[in-house]
């Protein structure tokens, strides 16, 4: 259960939220919040734990420290060399001592004096820690792909929105002013009506897995918990070629490439299309998979068709099928094409580039900084730039996709009841066994 102390200050926080501005706009901490050193005072700092701490959880913790009122007090990672290098980065910052570490996310989750955590694990381990922190009333800011399964994703959309918790979805390029640009001019017809919509993600990886010597069962290194990293995923030898970073390979804990990106580049195509709170009705993919693989199962490459019910169509594929082998979104419409990715915006004709969305326009929800979006909304109670359901919707399209791919036809969705149309081949595919004692 939560301190007094900690539940009194979530208390006041909802209860500000009336008086607060809009989320979408950076926080000013006035002075009154601020201690004589200048520093922000005890009550009106966010109290935050990390679960999750490798490359990506460790970009996450170094963001939140460059936030003012960020104060971490816990760490959690199955592995003790990500723990230790966690805590010394927090401690370098904060001072010594002030940073727990923890090999179960669910004693982190128990300590009561949090406000909020991050998440920064394989895809298999996304629900389970994310459904424990809205149970025990926290703010949760977890990295995409939401889920690695349809099923997964909705029970953590139902528990934040059952528990009240503001979520944010690490699909940062939403905090992106370019992408965004990119969307206004669509969603507010520069390109006429829209034709079709592709989107292009990386390959996948070209190697099986099977590299000599490294698909050898061999004990775990001293210091990780390789049982607890496998948690609810079937039971499997360790080897070099399946973590860290390489179970995105793997179909267990990830779908490759396709599900790494989905969370961005669909997504985006989803937000300049008005298609973030919905799904397509019709979907069908071919993929190409290893050949012979021990470890590596994931696609090498892949095309994806989904149609939706607006009429709108997107092409998902592997940049291999690509015009130029870039990653990105295009829209193509009667008037014109708008190419948006990560640093480049293009757009025929050019001066397409060059409009000024009107007031009396479609202005789409506006943040400049993912990270303090989050802290703005723990704050004011208002919606995040990447709620839920958005980051849900935007994964399940590239879950659906996997689905058709490995039936090998066209499958029909309604994306309200998130069903197949009488397919229980398809349907037995929603959801992924967990291997005992967990469980969500």
């Amino acid at each position: 259960m939560k301190s007094t102390r900690n539940l009194g200050r979530r208390q006041f926080l909802r209860g500000a939220a009336s008086a607060s501005a809009l989320c979408a706009f950076p926080a000013i901490i006035p002075a009154s919040a601020r201690g004589a050193d200048g520093h922000v005072a005890p009550s009106n700092r966010i109290v935050m734990g990390a679960i999750g701490a490798g490359s990506k959880g460790t970009g996450d913790i170094r963001a939140f420290l460059g936030q003012p009122e960020v104060q971490y007090v816990a760490v959690c990672d199955v592995d003790k060399a990500y723990r230790e290098r966690a805590k010394r980065l927090i401690e370098d910052k904060q001072g010594a001592g002030v940073c727990a570490t923890y090999l179960d996310y669910r004693d982190l989750i128990a300590r009561g004096d949090l406000d909020a955590v991050h998440t920064a694990l394989p895809d298999h381990w996304h629900a389970m820690p994310a459904v424990a922190a809205a149970r025990a009333g926290l703010d949760i800011y977890g990295q995409k792909p939401l889920a690695r399964s349809i099923g997964d994703g909705r029970a953590i959309c139902d528990a934040v929105r059952r528990y009240g918790s503001v979520w944010q979805t690490g699909s940062q390029q939403r905090s992106d002013a370019r992408f965004r640009f990119a969307c206004e001019l669509v969603r507010n017809g520069r390109l006429g009506k829209i034709l079709k919509t592709e989107v292009y993600l990386p390959n996948g990886h070209g190697n099986n897995g099977g590299v000599q010597g490294q698909d050898t069962p061999i004990p775990p290194p001293a210091g990780l918990d390789y049982d607890r990293w496998l948690g609810p995923a079937p039971e499997a030898p360790y080897t070099r070629t399946r973590l860290h970073y390489n179970w995105r390979w793997i179909m267990d804990y990830s779908g490759g490439q396709l599900t790494d990106w989905s969370g961005h580049h669909i997504d985006i195509a989803h937000w300049g299309l008005g298609l973030s709170e919905t799904g397509p009705v019709t979907i069908s993919g071919k993929a190409a998979y290893p050949a012979q693989s021990a470890i590596w199962n994931t696609p090498t490459s892949y095309r994806i068709k989904l149609t939706y019910a607006s009429g709108d169509t997107i092409y998902v594929a592997s940049r291999d099928f690509g015009p130029n082998g870039g990653i990105g979104v295009t829209w193509h419409g009667e008037e014109g094409r708008l190419y948006v990715t990560r640093g480049r915006i293009e757009a025929d004709p050019s001066h397409i580039l060059n409009e000024v969305i009107g007031p009396d326009e479609i202005h789409l929800y506006r943040s400049a900084n993912h990270y303090r979006n989050f802290l703005d909304c723990v704050k004011s109670r208002k919606a995040t730039i990447c709620p839920a359901e958005t980051g849900h919707r935007s994964i399940s399209a590239g879950l659906l996709g996997e689905i058709a791919m490995l039936t090998g036809r066209t499958l029909h969705w309604d994306p309200a009841k998130e069903e197949f149309l009488n397919d229980p081949a398809a349907a037995a595919l929603l959801g992924r066994s967990y291997r005992e004692p967990w469980h969500i």
